[in-house]
């Protein structure tokens, strides 16, 4: 389990990145992804600010880094207090200190009034479950957009029928932030692949290691975490290892070990694969944004030349 470049077809070259140990919590299994470090970009929580919004599904961002270009991770989304809550559709490149508007962000507060002018936020990624319909919907104008898929969305994890997401993110946050203590963080992770009940849910890289590790949260507590809740199994009935002293101990842990590392690797085999489109949508010096989309994949990419610096790609 060392190879990626083959994971994805298309401009993705994953040369130089590595798969890590995996972890698991419940029905979510996390593997690690290491990999080159590429410098100058800012990462999303220090760098990244919801400034402003401006009106119900127009919102703005700002760099506020001296220097340095930010990355606006697809799918981000913002949590404030009486203030309506929004989601962007879509990524994009932001310099040094630009202000950027996104007149198609989505509502995902449903009838909940007032404007955010500064003030305290948290930031996170659409659930699994929303991310392909909100990336079919970038640059469509309307703040309800998304609030038919939100609704079902809470219908199908036994929520009234509403579009308001922070059924999901809010109220249930004490519940999905454990997965950022069941899954660890790895020194030096750039990215990592992501299963829910052993299927392929999705692959995230970043620029570096500060990008990667602030977009922890985001990710597996809320893009996948909310999902691997749901899909919650009933804990498997403890079964003591037949082991004698602690040399047999050891053998049996890593008998297991070793039998878990093959079954996921062989859930990365079965991922399903095949040709994509591949749709450049932003440039920013040399840099490439594009979306991917295809039967079984969709997201969108960020390259430099033949590197990855960025991707965000989901099963559909």
């Amino acid at each position: 389990m060392t190879a990626l470049d083959t994971l994805v077809p298309g401009p993705l070259s994953l040369a130089g990145h590595r798969l890590g140990t995996p972890q698991q919590a419940g029905a979510l299994t996390m593997v690690p992804i290491s990999g080159p470090a590429h410098p100058g970009f800012v990462p999303p929580r220090t760098g990244l600010k919801l400034s402003r919004v401006v009106g119900y599904g127009q919102v703005e961002l700002t760099n506020g880094a001296p220097s340095g270009v930010a990355i606006v991770p697809l799918h981000i989304g913002y949590i404030q207090d009486h203030a309506q809550n929004h989601a962007l559709c879509r990524s994009a490149f932001l310099a040094a200190g630009q202000t950027l508007r996104f007149d198609d962000a989505c509502c995902v507060q449903e009838s909940q009034g007032g404007y955010l002018t500064g003030g305290d936020q948290w930031f996170f990624v659409l659930p699994a479950e929303l991310r392909a319909r909100a990336l079919e919907l970038r640059g469509v104008h309307g703040y309800s957009k998304l609030w038919a898929d939100i609704a079902e969305l809470n219908a199908r994890y036994g929520l009234p029928r509403r579009g308001h997401l922070e059924q999901i993110l809010s109220r249930q946050r004490p519940v999905l932030t454990q997965f950022q203590s069941r899954l660890e963080l790895q020194p030096g992770q750039v990215g990592a692949l992501f299963f829910l009940a052993g299927r392929f849910a999705g692959l995230e890289i970043a620029p570096d290691p500060a990008y990667f590790a602030e977009m922890w949260a985001a990710l597996v507590c809320f893009a996948y975490g909310a999902a691997a809740w749901h899909a919650e199994p009933e804990p498997p009935p403890a079964v003591p290892y037949d082991a004698a002293g602690l040399a047999g101990l050891r053998g049996a842990l890593d008998r297991d070990r070793s039998g878990r590392i093959a079954e996921i690797a062989g859930w990365l085999a079965d991922a399903p694969a095949g040709p994509v489109d591949v749709q450049e949508e932003d440039r920013y010096l040399d840099l490439r944004l594009s979306t991917v989309t295809g039967p079984h994949l969709a997201g969108q990419i960020v390259t430099g030349g033949d590197r990855t610096v960025y991707a965000s790609l989901f099963a559909r």
